[in-house]
């Protein structure tokens, strides 16, 4: 018995969107971090936070997929058959 489940894809228009939002948002920083009236290792610190903020937020959001990922119901049925292949194997008896 196969169980499936729908996902909506997002629209190309969606990615679009979000894709144009991200990099107007991170060059704006840049270009805002560029232009404040700091010395050099300051924008370096801004600029390195920016980054690692990034960074992070990307990690973030793949641990957060992968989480709800695991709690669907195929993550559960695909744990429960594995478990069971587990418990059914004995290392100890070798057929040869």
């Amino acid at each position: 018995m196969s169980t499936t489940t729908t996902r909506t894809k997002a629209s190309a228009a969606y990615v679009a969107q979000a894709s144009i939002a991200f990099g107007i948002s991170f060059v704006g920083s840049g270009v805002g971090i560029y232009a404040l009236p700091l010395d050099i290792w300051q924008r370096g610190f801004l600029g390195m936070s920016m980054l690692f903020l990034v960074t992070s937020t990307f990690t973030l959001a793949k641990v957060v997929r992968d989480q709800h990922e695991a709690a669907t119901i195929n993550g559960r049925i695909d744990q429960v058959r594995m478990e069971k292949l587990l418990s059914e194997h004995d290392p100890f008896n070798s057929v040869a």
